[in-house]
């Protein structure tokens, strides 16, 4: 070999290997393929009746959805009734966020629900003491909520909503994965439950004679029907002589 071959070869420069991937990047990677399979599946989804009023006709929010709900343990379809998009900001449903934090071990119990109070309570997985919050009516109306439609409709399950929040942030905010209000909190949409309620009591109904009131029979100038017995439970025979209003004929509008 030639002194000049020589120095050309000992030139060469080894390509350097390409680094392995971390750990960081493989996660990275995996995550963007599923992000790809989610829009794929939102776009086929995005104007069904599956899907949330705010959510329909978005495949990138809704994929967005699907994969923040990825996170917090739900399936996509469980998703899409779980998670709304209020304003730009994601919320979850009051229900679901129970339904999370009941997922992972901790606690919560409806310790009182009525019209004008709601007390919950809630126990961290592991941890012996009860956290216990309260939603009044009073308290609703001093951040000015009652005058919101819902609040006048369902103000019970308003409040149980608005303490299920304030909860599962105090026990477990760690597991809602930086989506921690419910959507009634952000009143955008409202999915409140209805709470059964019990009926209250009725003394006076208690010591009341059990007596029912009964109707005065009409007489005969009040209402007249005749029937033609040849037609056999034909009721299209039955002639009625009163002079019903125009306006309040049987069968009509009022």
């Amino acid at each position: 070999m030639t002194e000049i071959a020589t120095r050309e070869q000992g030139a060469e420069v080894a390509t350097p290997a390409a680094p392995a991937p971390t750990a960081g990047t493989t996660a990275l990677m995996a995550w963007a393929q599923e992000a790809d399979l989610a829009y794929q599946m939102a776009q086929k989804l995005a104007n069904t009746s599956f899907v949330p009023a705010s959510l329909r006709g978005k495949p990138g929010d809704i994929a967005a959805a699907i994969l923040a709900g990825a996170e917090l343990g739900l399936k996509p379809m469980a998703t899409l009734k779980s998670i709304d998009i209020i304003q730009g900001t994601p919320a979850l449903r009051a229900h679901a966020m129970r339904a999370v934090l009941q997922g992972q071990g901790h606690e919560i119990e409806l310790v009182e629900s009525t019209d004008t109070r709601c007390r919950m309570r809630g126990r961290r997985a592991g941890a012996e003491a009860w956290q216990e919050v309260e939603w009044t009516i009073d308290r609703a109306r001093l951040m000015g909520l009652l005058n919101k439609d819902q609040w006048k409709k369902n103000p019970k399950g308003m409040l149980v909503a608005r303490a299920t929040g304030d909860v599962s942030r105090l026990i477990a905010s760690d597991a809602l994965h930086g989506m921690p209000y419910v959507s009634e909190e952000l009143e955008g949409t409202v999915h409140a439950e209805v709470v059964p309620q019990r009926a209250p009591l009725n003394i006076t109904a208690l010591t009341r004679p059990a007596t029912m009131p009964v109707a005065p029979a009409p007489t005969d100038a009040e209402y007249t029907v005749t029937r033609d017995d040849t037609a056999e439970d034909d009721w299209s025979t039955v002639e009625d002589s009163t002079d019903w209003p125009e306006t309040a004929q049987p069968g009509g509008v009022a």
